[in-house]
């Protein structure tokens, strides 16, 4: 079982949801590992904002009662929706050398369709420019796959829209970032 160490808050329901049995403060988030979306019961007299980065591990929560469960796509609510692209960017964003790994390692999937080319936006020549400069140096940077590959497009947009897809399960059969 996968489980994840940080949440970020996507919204937070200090009574909880109007369909919940009991009223708790509830938060809606998404794990910063593997993207997970997760709905957590908030200690009594803890407020948390969005964006707020709380501790949902195995250790001691100061802010987290217990994690409730798992959630998708379509139980986030208005704000969580909104807020949910920003935050999947400053997750990347903060862990870059995590992505940029993705391109200097991913692997065929079959004979005729390799992992990279599952990331919107990337076709049959940029696939080869990519793993022609990979051989000579591996990447160190999104902006260094920009240098180095030319005409691609923005390699943190392609990985951020492909985790969107991943979590809204428009790709069911291959996921490279968003655990089930």
């Amino acid at each position: 079982m996968i489980k994840e160490e940080y949440l970020i808050v996507l919204d937070f329901l200090p009574m909880g949801k109007a369909t919940d049995k009991r009223p708790e403060p509830t938060a809606q988030g998404i794990g910063e590992a593997y993207f997970s979306l997760l709905e957590v019961v908030i200690k009594k007299n803890v407020i948390v904002k969005p964006k707020d980065r709380i501790y949902i591990g195995s250790g001691k929560r100061d802010v987290v009662e217990y994690i409730k469960r798992r959630i998708s796509y379509e139980e986030l609510t208005s704000l969580a929706k909104n807020l949910l692209e920003e935050v999947v960017e400053e997750i990347v964003a903060r862990n870059e050398s995590r992505f940029v790994l993705f391109f200097n390692s991913a692997a065929p999937l079959s004979t005729r369709m390799h992992s990279l080319e599952l990331l919107p936006g990337l076709g049959k020549k940029h696939l080869f420019n990519i793993l022609q400069e990979r051989k000579k140096k591996p990447f160190e940077s999104f902006e260094d796959i920009k240098k180095r590959v030319e005409m691609i497009p923005d390699p943190k947009k392609m990985i951020v829209k492909r985790i969107l897809q991943e979590i809204q399960n428009k790709e069911e059969r291959h996921r490279i970032f968003v655990a089930r």
